[in-house]
């Protein structure tokens, strides 16, 4: 008989809008999500966090330690973590001792991937908070964490993970390509049934929330209120890709993070353009759009596309966005020149035109993809991520963190990969 596993998947995403949590249950190759909770990030953590990526950018971990207030803040974090799983357990009266462990994602602070250190020939790192060990002791649940250290210390890029996860879902919705369009966008095509190829496509709600946070008091742009009041501004639209094209234009697969999209400079812009607020808005969401297919336009030619495009992430909520992905993928939408040729080009490849759906699974994916890499890990089983896979790599994720008695010492709070791992 296949034994069944109970995992608890954890997600603090980069757009730290909140702690999400869901409890799934394996068999074999199905997937069976029992329950979900989430609670919303305070301001004041919310601060902190942003405050820390500033800290800790291109620091190595012993420099990483010794900053101010960082202990104090990566505690803070993983005691809100575990207060959460905490409260769900009670909430749904979940017996702790049938839970198999906790898939604990932890904070990015920083990420160097080998895709862009060997562009700009520097050592690839990558760097996340939250200790395993501590959220265990602080739950009583055996808990998997550090996910992206092995793929980054083999040579690969570390994320995104989730192309083996869109893998798995396929297992049920069927071929196509997968879509997650979170505070940045990726993607992964699966082609009978196996993950082909998965890569970051770049910033998704990043530019967006924020200039929504800093100019009025709403967190995002609910039901695109605010972007339906706008219209495109092609001079902004280039400047959008302009200011980040070296990766836009990197070929597949490649890894992204915040740290590089250069918020400062895309204010900048519209601040000395004059560029009204609803059309700056607008515009951030057409480019959100523009760039998801852009990214898909680098698919590698031998690969066969189905004609699905199967949709998750709470980014597609905004009408402005997926309306405007929408008119893209129909050939409608505004192209800037230099991308005319790529984007026909592309749109070609299909045998007939995509259909477009939202995944069954799509609430709370990320977080089940992390209870899904944890099960690979107690099973001592390879993430099917592509590169690695046509590598043909064993490479394992995940570190396992016992509950423990006694005194308690920590000494993971910061991943093995972080930067300066070499030595």
């Amino acid at each position: 008989m296949t034994k069944a596993f109970y995992i608890i998947g954890n997600m603090t995403g980069n757009s730290m809008d909140a702690i999400d949590l869901v409890l799934t249950e394996f068999k074999g190759d199905k997937m069976r999500d029992i329950c979900s909770f989430s609670k919303p990030y305070t301001k004041s953590m919310q601060a902190k966090i942003e405050h820390l990526r500033t800290e800790v950018s291109n620091k190595t971990r012993k420099e990483i330690e010794v900053i101010p207030d960082f202990t104090r803040i990566h505690d803070e974090y993983v005691r809100q973590v575990a207060g959460c799983i905490n409260e769900m357990c009670k909430k749904f009266k979940l017996n702790k001792a049938k839970i198999d462990a906790i898939g604990f994602h932890g904070k990015t602070l920083d990420h160097n991937p080998p895709s862009r250190a060997k562009v700009e020939k520097t050592k690839p790192y990558t760097l996340q908070m939250g200790s395993g060990k501590m959220l265990a002791d602080l739950t009583g649940i055996k808990v998997v964490y550090d996910f992206r250290s092995a793929p980054v210390m083999a040579g690969f890029d570390g994320a995104p993970l989730v192309p083996p996860h869109n893998a798995h879902i396929a297992a049920t919705e069927g071929d196509g390509c997968y879509y997650n369009g979170g505070n940045t966008s990726n993607f992964a095509w699966v082609v009978d049934g196996v993950a082909r190829v998965g890569a970051d496509a770049g910033p998704f709600n990043e530019y967006i929330d924020n200039f929504i946070r800093d100019n009025t008091k709403d967190s995002f742009d609910k039901n695109g209120k605010y972007g339906k009041k706008g219209k495109l501004n092609k001079k902004f639209l280039q400047k959008l890709f302009d200011i980040h094209r070296d990766y836009y234009e990197r070929p597949l697969p490649k890894s992204d993070d915040p740290q590089f999209y250069n918020k400062d400079k895309v204010f900048d812009f519209i601040k000395r353009s004059k560029i009204c607020f609803p059309d700056a808005v607008h515009t951030l969401e057409y480019f959100a759009a523009y760039i998801s297919l852009q990214g898909l336009t680098l698919t590698d030619k031998k690969i066969k596309l189905p004609p699905h495009i199967i949709l998750f992430g709470g980014g597609w909520k905004n009408p402005v966005v997926r309306e405007s992905f929408d008119a893209l993928l129909a050939g409608k939408g505004y192209v800037l020149p230099e991308h005319e040729k790529a984007f026909t080009t592309f749109l070609a490849r299909f045998n007939k035109k995509p259909t477009i759906k939202y995944s069954n699974f799509g609430e709370m994916m990320e977080a089940r993809l992390f209870a899904d890499l944890a099960r690979y890990r107690l099973q001592n089983r390879v993430w099917e991520i592509p590169e690695i896979v046509v590598a043909k790599k064993k490479v394992i994720c995940g570190v396992v963190a016992t509950p423990r008695k006694g005194r308690k010492i920590y000494d993971d709070y910061v991943n093995l990969a972080a930067k300066g791992w070499q030595k």
